[in-house]
């Protein structure tokens, strides 16, 4: 049984075929996973698609190469939104400096705003960083995100920080990257995490692993994320579904540890 704490069934590539991939996940041992939305189109799908499978939740965010399209109204809706009994986390947040859409002001006022407001109704926080890891976690330590905490989302930064992410109460994602032949950070960050604080996640339809790089991605393919931790773990691919669902219980508040 596994559990892919991130992914975007929301989006625009599985307008057509969307329930025949969530039931191939299914399928495949995929039990659970989180749909989530960052943006005013992508929020209602999310929990729209999460009301639709007992099994399927949703996080409510927003993304933050689109802070600045951010209004104080869109900030009180994702509060209202929280309150849905399908929403386990607020986000995606963060910040993003590999595009140029937002400045990085912008940007960072956005991501404080919605650590405030995370902390208001007790939810962790689901953390999107690409280019920016020294701000994100000077801001995370500055606003106290460590009492809500939350997930790293699709880890791809040294394993130097993995332990100031722990300490900050945060749980360690991988997902794709983890299995592409040239990636050795996510190898290592793989091997490092301790088992009580690691996920595993697709962030279909983006960044699909190995062998399938390049095309869609798909939620049945966490299985092949969760091999590949499995081995360079050196255990067994159940303890590693295992472990992680069990992790992902926890961090979201639900299921066996609701």
């Amino acid at each position: 049984m596994l559990f892919d704490t991130h992914v975007h069934m929301n989006a625009r590539q599985f307008l057509e075929d969307r329930d025949e991939t969530i039931q191939r996940a299914f399928d495949t041992g995929v039990k659970y996973m989180v749909i989530v939305g960052f943006d005013r189109e992508t929020i209602p799908l999310a929990i729209e698609i999460a009301e639709q499978y007992e099994s399927i939740y949703a996080a409510v965010g927003w993304h933050p190469v689109d802070a600045i399209d951010m209004t104080d109204e869109d900030l009180n809706w994702i509060e209202e939104l929280s309150a849905h009994p399908k929403v386990v986390a607020i986000g995606e947040m963060g910040l993003d400096y590999h595009w140029d859409k937002s400045p990085k002001d912008v940007q960072k006022e956005v991501f404080r705003k919605q650590i405030e407001l995370a902390k208001r109704v007790n939810m962790p926080i689901i953390i999107h960083n690409r280019e920016a890891t020294e701000d994100i976690i000077e801001i995370l330590q500055e606003e106290n995100a460590q009492e809500v905490g939350g997930i790293m989302h699709c880890y791809n930064d040294s394993a130097d920080y993995v332990q100031t992410c722990l300490d900050m109460n945060f749980y360690i994602s991988l997902g794709g990257p983890v299995t592409f032949k040239n990636a050795t950070m996510p190898k290592e960050v793989a091997v490092q995490v301790p088992a009580d604080r690691l996920l595993v996640e697709t962030d279909a339809p983006f960044l699909a692993p190995h062998p399938n790089r390049g095309k869609r991605n798909e939620p049945s393919y966490v299985k092949l994320v969760a091999e590949k931790i499995a081995e360079l773990r050196g255990t067994s691919f159940e303890e590693i579904s295992k472990l992680t669902t069990e992790n992902a219980f926890s961090v979201f508040k639900i299921g066996g540890n609701e």
